[in-house]
């Protein structure tokens, strides 16, 4: 290492505090504002300065039903600053601005070599914490991002892309993976449900790959948001049949492709009754288990097919780098709040129980109250 390279690395040392303040996951609905120690590194390892860490649903879910052992930090939508870099780091150094993905796969599991990635036991283990059991970490002052990570799940941030972009790196590849699971053809009719940032990014993909998209959701305010994006036809849930104004703009048939950006079972069966006979309906956001009302014979005689999608594709980072980066979309117009880390709390409790006027929700720890 340079001379420069060794002060920079000193001075980076010499200012990263003993403790920090994360928002800590005590149990269910139960997150706490604490200080706690800042993580230590290791060989190979760096640590990131949080800057912007976007709320996603996952983590929501897992708040709101217990499904993982506190005491924990969650946070997986991470951009930020390296503070400091461990033994035999050479990619980045203190200073560098980065994203970082917080699962990466081994590559040569059974899982992995059929590239249902999101299967393969490495990948289930997360390469960030702020402490406590590795958790993604974001919603931290500081994360340890482990060696894998750094190697292989660490991204420099382009001068001239803010951090508010890059940390939808994370979420748009997720997105990109679905589309691919679509196998969208030219001049298809595409039905999205929900137009949340997800559902929104969700449809320019579709867009993107040559379909025709229908937008639906129960709030106006989020069709205004489609709208601008230039997605000419949209459904107001909350006053019109979706399913009946999707087979009027298809000829009676249907959506060739329904996408689900929805969480709620609910709406599965609708999704179905809205795809054509062999159409096909993309399950994005059916995280949590339990059983769900479908018609058998639509699967068999109708012959329509329901895809999963979840979580990333290692296959697929470079090509969601180069979306988020190249601003193939402007995702800062998705966030609609920004929240101090002494405001986590609010922060969650408003993602997930989302208003009209609310869209994506960022966390920044650097921000001042007020």
């Amino acid at each position: 290492m340079s001379i420069v390279g060794q002060i920079e690395l000193e001075n980076a040392s010499h200012s990263v505090p003993a403790t920090m303040l994360a928002a800590v996951y005590r149990g269910i609905n139960d997150v706490r504002l604490e200080t706690v120690p800042v993580p230590k590194i290791g060989a190979g390892e760096i640590l990131v300065r949080v800057h912007t860490c976007g709320v996603c649903g996952t983590d929501l879910k897992k708040i709101a039903t217990g499904s993982h052992a506190a005491p924990r930090i969650f946070g997986h939508e991470t951009s930020g600053t390296v503070a400091a870099v461990g033994d035999n780091v050479s990619k980045f150094r203190p200073g560098d601005r980065v994203v970082v993905f917080h699962h990466i796969p081994c590559r040569t599991c059974y899982y992995c070599r059929h590239k249902t990635f999101a299967q393969c036991a490495t990948y289930k283990k997360v390469g960030c914490t702020a402490g406590f059991e590795p958790s993604g970490g974001g919603f931290a002052e500081y994360v340890r991002v482990m060696d894998w990570i750094v190697e292989q799940g660490t991204v420099r941030i382009p001068e001239g892309v803010s951090f508010e972009q890059a940390c939808f790196v994370e979420p748009v590849n997720t997105c990109i993976k679905g589309i691919e699971a679509l196998r969208l053809r030219e001049g298809e009719m595409v039905l999205t449900i929900g137009q949340g940032p997800i559902g929104i990014i969700l449809s320019v993909l579709a867009r993107r790959a040559g379909a025709i998209v229908i937008t639906s959701d129960l709030y106006p305010e989020r069709l205004k948001i489609s709208k601008s994006l230039g997605f000419e036809y949209t459904i107001e849930a909350s006053q019109q049949d979706m399913i009946a104004s999707v087979r009027e703009r298809t000829e009676g048939r249907g959506a060739d492709a329904v996408i689900l950006a929805v969480g709620s079972n609910g709406l599965i069966r609708p999704a179905m009754d809205s795809a054509r006979p062999g159409g096909r309906v993309l399950l994005f956001a059916q995280t949590q288990r339990g059983e769900a009302l479908i018609d058998p014979a639509a699967v068999c005689v109708d012959e329509k097919a329901l895809v999963g999608s979840y979580s990333a594709s290692v296959d697929l980072q470079d090509e969601s780098v180069r979306f988020v980066m190249n601003r193939e979309m402007d995702l800062e117009k998705l966030i609609s709040h920004r929240f101090p880390l002494q405001q986590a709390a609010q922060a969650l409790e408003l993602a997930a129980r989302p208003q009209p006027t609310s869209m994506k929700i960022v966390i920044q720890p650097g921000r001042r109250l007020g």
